[in-house]
């Protein structure tokens, strides 16, 4: 006696349709690019605290804070622009409104911040791994409503839409080159808690932020 078993599915048989795409809407993009905003100035004031930088143009900005006498702010805002030049030639003019938008945010926020809370003792692990952590959940939410803080982010963004590349990668061959410059400015125990976080940015992208990964516009 012959029992005829079904052969298994392919995945292509198996595989779910997809959901219809819901669109964000203009509250929920507003509300998430305040709430990103804050955790990005919140961690960075972390960084700030304790002397150490991060990887993308926020650790950029923290690390020229150090050794120039221009604010965090405004370096964060003057590093970003040749990137928002980048992003309109490639992303279109919405994405480059919330990005500078974005940048808005963070450099008002910033110049806000001290007057709100002011770190007496941080320390630096907590600031590295939390700090890090906390702005890749920022820039993963601004990336989810097709927004940026800019600079490395937006050429993350355009390789893994272009070419397939998971953002994180693309973040950690930046933070190579930035960390290899924060040698010369940074002491050796600092430098790896910098890494440390970039490490901790990052991975939030590695895993989160991955191409067909979240549907919703």
């Amino acid at each position: 006696m012959t029992i005829n078993s079904p052969l298994p599915h392919t995945l292509a048989d198996s595989a779910s349709p997809l959901p219809d795409v819901i669109p964000h809407t203009l509250a929920e993009d507003a509300h998430a690019l305040c709430m990103a905003c804050s955790f990005i100035v919140f961690g960075m004031a972390c960084l700030k605290a304790a002397g150490l930088i991060t990887g993308g143009i926020a650790g950029i900005a923290l690390g020229l804070s150090y050794v120039m006498p221009i604010s965090l702010q405004v370096l964060f805002f003057a590093l970003n622009i040749p990137f928002l030049i980048f992003a309109k030639l490639t992303f279109g003019w919405s994405f480059v409104f919330k990005t500078i938008l974005v940048n808005v945010l963070i450099v008002v926020m910033l110049s806000a911040f001290s007057r709100v809370l002011t770190f007496t003792d941080v320390n630096p692990y907590f600031a590295a791994i939390f700090g890090g952590t906390i702005i890749g959940m920022g820039m993963l939410a601004l990336a989810r409503h097709k927004a940026s803080v800019g600079g490395i982010g937006v050429l993350a963004l355009y390789f893994q839409e272009k070419r397939g590349w998971r953002a994180g990668h693309v973040l950690l061959a930046g933070d190579i080159v930035i960390f290899s410059a924060a040698i010369s400015f940074l002491a050796p125990d600092k430098l790896v808690l910098s890494f440390l976080s970039a490490a901790s940015l990052s991975l939030v992208m590695m895993i989160y932020h991955r191409p067909g990964r979240y549907v919703a516009a």
